[in-house]
């Protein structure tokens, strides 16, 4: 059987991640309680939400707490990598090319440990399906010793996504249900 196209995945997690954001309101304080379990890093790169992504201030917030350095990627152009500026919530933010919250162009460019990244849905694979724009998947081939860590709903994991060349795994996943590390290594193809 051939897998839905990312088109209408996308438009289907869309939806499902809007009726989570809903039915579930204190997932991103839930998710953020287990922020002790992420792998190690001194430089983590969060995200602003947009939309119904699931918020990480609450994570952001513990995770300077527990003395680690954040920063918010930039896209200084599109269909190139982003790059991270460093960032401490409270700080004052500007639209990037794309559109999104960013730290203004005097922020230290930084080269983060851990990536957190959002997304439309998971599998269990470390597939990861995004917003179509290819900023992540195009950092994370830039940045391959980053750990990339998706941050949503547990009611975003789907059984399988159609995987292609050009998207990059994740090395685990943060729901309000905990943290899950993906066992296998994620530099060869999946089973």
């Amino acid at each position: 059987m051939t897998p839905p196209d990312k088109v209408s995945l996308r438009a289907e997690a869309r939806a499902i991640r809007k009726r989570l954001s809903q039915t579930i309101p204190d997932a991103a304080d839930k998710a953020a309680a287990q922020a002790a379990d992420l792998p190690p890093g001194r430089v983590i790169a969060v995200y602003r939400a947009v939309g119904s992504e699931l918020d990480p201030a609450s994570l952001a917030r513990a995770l300077v707490a527990a003395g680690r350095d954040l920063c918010l990627p930039v896209v200084l152009e599109r269909d190139t990598p982003m790059i991270f500026r460093r960032w401490s919530p409270g700080d004052p933010l500007e639209p990037d090319t794309a559109g999104c919250p960013a730290p203004l162009p005097l922020a230290e460019i930084v080269d983060p440990d851990l990536v957190i990244t959002p997304l439309l849905a998971f599998d269990d694979f470390g597939g990861r399906l995004g917003q179509g724009g290819g900023y992540y998947d195009r950092t994370f081939a830039v940045r391959p010793t980053a750990i990339r860590i998706g941050l949503a709903f547990a009611g975003q994991r789907v059984d399988r996504l159609p995987v292609e060349a050009h998207d990059i795994r994740l090395h685990g996943v943060l729901t309000e249900a905990g943290y899950r590390p993906y066992p296998f290594d994620i530099s060869r193809p999946s089973p």
